[in-house]
């Protein structure tokens, strides 16, 4: 079912705001006509900012899209297809004049509306279920009230510009009269200053009783005037209430719920992208804002051109204040970083980020286009630069920023005013001096976007700036995990309105946890998060007992990245990491969402599992000794009770392993593993798991160049006699055997190649098996390499190895 299908189905508040949408750069008959040709475009792979790589695509799309009109218009031959073949024939004009100069504005256009349009769609979808039908209930009720008191505040602006209208009809019909009470008291004083027998002196009585007739008139009018102005202010002051409560609602809730969702969304929280939703609201906001401001501008004038005294208090001041006040949080609040930086920002690294300003387009700041400038400043300038006025600036920063300066370009199609920063780079960093035992990698910076312009006219300038979230500042690749640990806490625990950038120092366990779990789901691109018993397992590696999931006991941030774990010299947070950098790689990840790695499951909980199981039955476990390991724990028969089962555990494994070999074809290579326990509990044949993604065998006969190609195998030595293998224990269990084996690589030749004695040659490469590893330091940040780097070191002349005589 396609999209448009969808969007038809759609009711109430979001089919409005669906017609919304549309308009003469992209009409809705366009959409419904040519539906399909729409949604078969891949948008997503097109940046409208892209221009040197993707404006070609964009001209293709155009040139497809017009094609199609013109094919619409040639099959519209009938004469009461008159109407509408004109309509796509101007259409078609339309799409040539306004995208033909920037076919890219139709790429930003189309993947605008489409992005709405999907999420309204899910909206409405999701009432299916019971607690999110509520929720969507409670959410499509807000929306229904935003929009309901935005037609209320606009039809009351109305109201009060048809009353000031009225206001000055009256006021002009009183200096009217002021004017004929002037002449008719001018012409008394010259019938008076006659001499009494002068025939004209027979008018003065008749003047007189016409002189007090128009001073009661415009004594009338007066009062009058005084009670619709009067009046008019109540109303003006009724309307800015429901305005201030209005703006409070979308700049202090809703933009402040989309700030916030976009700092979570870094966890991997799902970001709701409504920040089109909120535009429309700001830009309806300002419209009705300026026009309230432009009456009192009016009222203002008025009153200078026919002064009349307020018996009670003068309010037009205060509206004024109110007013202006109400424009400026708006315009200030509104200037936003719609795609943040990265918060995990490298020294010489290019990095960007895209500045929005929501109301841009409806005030026409676009006319004299502002610059803005980015800077990076520290935590305690942040704190400065929030409680000192804001008309202060920041003579130092704490870095120095290349390209730190850009135009905002505005984008008529989609309304959108913004700015696109794509080749920054951070050039250095000046650190505070740190106590105790904060490390450089807790040190939070942020980026200030800072611009200028003016409004109306120069009439009002408006200096606006917003910070970027906290951002943690490295220089090598070693850092990064550290930095990562500090921006999940920050953007998980972070409240509301803090002072930069304060974080509570220990939090609910539960609450942690759901955090680990969005974020695996999202670096692991996979709908398989943490299981209740991993969730179960982590909360026993923190605690060193069993905790429940929804537990509200408190861990620190110490506890979580800043202590070792008990007999290890790295954090939890670090071995957390390091197993789910394992597991997102294009090596395991396939197999996570297969469900073939239980991973979170300790040695002993392992051994209890497996030893119930056939002999030659296995399971994929991550190491408790090593950051980044994975180990299979095997049941086999004992060395020492023949017809006892005993679980092994294969030395962990890590990326570097996996860029040799792949976990699939190193499980095919082993005899010992027939049987693959998932984290469902169920039990399959190994190669109903693995065997869609083994590597395919080597040809046998020699190639072209007359050579046997060979390839790496995996076994493990002595296998037949147990007490001749060295002991590789995991040591998370102590009570339980500490029996492992050390797996090695094998070169092998497809074909059994004899020579002299007939001995079939297997000759394992000690330097690979003993090299796999690499050294991890204090934090346990590793640097993977998927290279056969420790291969090439060996120099192994394979042929040479097989003619040689014994």
């Amino acid at each position: 079912m396609s999209l448009w299908a969808k969007v038809r189905e759609l009711e109430g508040d979001s089919l409005r705001q669906i017609q919304n949408l549309y308009g003469q750069n992209f009409p809705i008959e366009f959409r419904h006509y040519f539906a399909d040709i729409i949604e078969r475009q891949q948008w997503d792979q097109l940046d409208p900012d892209n221009t040197p790589n993707d404006e070609p695509h964009a001209k293709y799309i155009l040139d497809l899209f017009l094609g199609e009109i013109q094919k619409q218009c040639d099959s519209l031959i009938e004469a009461r297809d008159f109407v509408q073949r004109l309509h796509f024939s101007e259409i078609a004009s339309h799409f040539k004049n306004v995208y033909g100069p920037a076919p890219l504005e139709l790429v930003r256009t189309v993947k605008r509306i489409l992005s709405i349009e999907k999420r309204l769609v899910q909206h409405a979808h999701s009432l299916i279920d019971g607690g999110m039908h509520m929720r969507n209930d409670q959410h499509s009720e807000k929306l229904s009230h935003i929009n309901s008191e935005l037609k209320r505040l606009a039809a009351m602006t109305r109201d009060t510009e048809n009353d000031l209208r009225q206001l000055q009809s009256n006021q002009e019909y009183f200096v009217i009269n002021y004017q004929d009470s002037l002449k008719i008291t001018s012409e008394l004083q010259q019938i008076q200053q006659l001499d009494p027998s002068n025939p004209n002196r027979q008018y003065e009585t008749q003047l007189t009783r016409k002189q007090a007739e128009v001073d009661k008139l415009l004594r009338a009018e007066a009062q009058k005037l005084q009670q619709l102005r009067a009046s008019l202010a109540t109303r003006h002051e009724e309307t800015f209430t429901h305005l201030s409560q209005l703006q409070n609602q979308i700049l202090d809730e809703e933009l402040i719920k989309w700030k916030r969702s976009q700092a979570l969304a870094y966890n991997g929280v799902q970001h709701e992208s409504n920040l089109d939703q909120l535009q429309q609201w700001c830009e309806q906001l300002a419209e009705i804002i300026w026009q309230n401001r432009q009456q009192i501008k009016r009222v203002e004038l008025q009153r200078q051109q026919l002064p009349i005294n307020n018996p009670g208090r003068d309010v037009l001041p205060d509206l004024n204040a109110t007013i202006t006040a109400l424009l400026s949080t708006l315009v200030t609040s509104t200037f936003i970083i719609e795609k943040q930086p990265p918060q995990v920002l490298k020294t010489q690294t290019r990095f960007g980020a895209t500045i929005r300003l929501l109301v841009g387009g409806k005030l026409n700041v676009h006319m004299n286009p502002p610059t803005v400038k980015a800077s990076i400043i520290s935590e305690n300038q942040a704190k400065a630069l929030l409680k000192n006025d804001t008309s202060r600036s920041i003579t130092e920063m704490s870095g120095e920023i290349l390209n730190p300066e850009s135009v905002m370009e505005y984008h008529p199609q989609s309304g959108i005013l913004s700015v696109n920063f794509k080749n920054m780079s951070l050039r250095r960093i000046k650190r505070s001096d740190k106590r105790g035992a904060e490390s450089v990698t807790e040190e939070k910076f942020t980026i200030l976007f800072q611009s200028r312009f003016s409004v109306g006219g120069n009439e009002l300038v408006f200096q606006v700036r917003t910070l970027s979230l906290p951002v943690v500042v490295i220089v090598h690749g070693n850092q990064e995990a550290n930095a990562a640990a500090s921006i999940l806490w920050d953007n998980a625990f972070a409240e509301q309105g803090r002072i930069p950038f304060h974080i509570p120092d220990k939090v609910p366990w539960c609450k942690l946890i759901e955090t680990l779990d969005y974020k695996w789901k999202h670096e692991c691109h996979s709908s398989r998060g943490l299981t209740q018993q991993a969730k179960q397992y982590l909360g026993y590696k923190v605690f060193k007992q069993i905790v429940p999931i929804n537990s509200d006991r408190q861990i620190s941030w110490a506890q979580f990245n800043r202590e070792p774990l008990p007999n290890r010299n790295f954090t939890f947070w670090q071995w957390f990491n390091g197993v789910m950098e394992l597991t997102k790689s294009k090596h395991l990840q396939k197999h996570w969402d297969d469900g073939a790695i239980i991973g979170f499951i300790g040695k002993a909980e392992s051994q209890d599992k497996l030893v119930s199981k056939s002999l030659a039955s296995f399971l994929l476990r991550y190491s408790d000794s090593e950051i980044g390991g994975l180990t299979i724990a095997w049941v086999a028969e004992s060395d020492k009770a023949p017809g006892i089962p005993r679980v092994w555990n294969l030395q962990p494994q890590t990326l570097r392993d996996y860029g040799i070999r792949s976990l699939a074809d190193r499980i095919k290579d082993l005899d010992q593993l027939m049987y693959i326990i998932k984290s469902d509990n169920t039990t399959q044949v190994k190669d109903e798991v693995f065997g869609q993604y083994y590597s395919k065998t080597i040809s046998s006969s020699p190639q072209g160049d007359g050579y046997v190609r060979t390839e790496l195998m995996q076994h493990i030595p002595n296998s037949n006699h147990i007490t001749n293998v060295s002991i590789m224990g995991d040591h998370s269990a102590p009570n339980t055997p500490a029996s492992g084996y050390e797996a090695q690589l094998s070169i092998h030749s497809p074909t059994t190649v004899s020579h002299h004695n007939n001995i079939q040659y297997d000759v394992p490469d000690m330097g690979v098996v003993n090299n796999f590893q690499q050294a991890n330091d204090v934090t346990g940040n590793m640097e993977y390499d998927d290279t056969l780097d420790c291969l090439a070191s060996c120099n192994i002349d394979v042929n040479e190895l097989l003619s040689r005589q014994l």
